[in-house]
């Protein structure tokens, strides 16, 4: 061993090695006890990272909302308006209900680009634990599905 470690520059260098090359193969083999330790840990640093996360956004909790539902009522507003000005248009003259079908046009498609914005803020507040799916079922159905 002494050849080995003045060739690696101390006695000690060559035990180094040999712990570390254990240890390397030791690692390499996971148990189903290390499995399970591993996974109560990944779970309790999830839950604080949650815990964590909430405590630090606790002051923009109003700021979120503020803009929800700002923009749940803009789109509320053009909804309302569209239809207001679909159904104006048609107790009124020709020239009016012409712009008021136009104006109607616009709007709806605005609505439509704002559509799955307000479906996903409307499931964040009240579907939560149901998001995915139906954030994937808002875009399915009321995304803009241009190719």
């Amino acid at each position: 061993m002494s050849l080995l470690g003045n060739l690696f520059g101390s006695g000690d260098a060559t035990g180094n090695i040999i712990d570390k090359t254990f240890g390397l193969i030791d690692k390499s083999f996971y148990t189903k006890q290390e499995q399970g330790e591993a996974l109560m840990q990944a779970e309790a640093d999830a839950r604080q990272m949650t815990i964590k996360w909430l405590e630090s956004t606790s002051g923009s909790r109003l700021a979120r909302r503020v803009i929800a539902f700002a923009i749940t009522g803009v789109w509320l507003l053009m909804f309302l308006a569209a239809t207001a000005s679909s159904l104006t248009s048609i107790w009124v003259g020709d020239v009016a209900a012409d712009k008021l079908a136009d104006s109607t046009a616009i709007l709806d498609g605005r609505i439509e680009t704002m559509t799955p914005a307000v479906m996903l803020i409307l499931g964040f507040y009240f579907a939560a634990p149901y998001m995915g799916d139906l954030a994937k079922g808002a875009l399915q159905k009321f995304g803009n599905n241009q190719k």
